[in-house]
């Protein structure tokens, strides 16, 4: 049984600003730009390994704990805050997934080997006969 984690819009901060990009008369003046901050380091809603895991994964994002996304694609903020929400889904679901099972190491098998051996002395024999006939 898979659980989901849902994060609380308490733990959620969201900054807007000015965005570059694409807009019209109105874009200088409407801050569509959103910046979602989530502390995943102390964050109260993930359980303890899972928040492991994902500090451990995602060390080179986080700044002192906190993850920031940022979106700024729409014109719209209410639209960029979609955005933002979904790929923060999408980078934690990602970083809370289970490591993947190791690969047991396997031989190839006799007839493999012997097929490769075969093909490996049919390409020779046939370089061998493209030299210059030995007088």
């Amino acid at each position: 049984m898979r659980r989901a984690v849902v994060l609380p819009g308490r733990e959620l901060h969201w900054r807007f600003s000015r965005a570059s990009g694409p807009g019209g008369q109105g874009v200088n003046t409407t801050d569509s730009r959103v910046e979602l901050f989530f502390d995943l380091a102390r964050s109260p809603s993930v359980p303890e390994p899972l928040r492991e895991r994902a500090v451990r994964r995602l060390e080179g994002r986080l700044v002192d704990g906190v993850l920031t996304i940022v979106a700024a694609e729409h014109r719209s903020q209410l639209r960029n805050r979609e955005a933002a929400r979904e790929r923060l889904a999408a980078t934690l679901r990602d970083a809370m997934r289970p490591d993947p099972a190791a690969r047991r190491p396997t031989r190839p098998t006799r007839g493999s080997v012997r097929r490769r051996l075969d093909a490996k002395s049919r390409r020779s024999a046939l370089k061998r006969l493209r030299g210059r006939p030995d007088d």
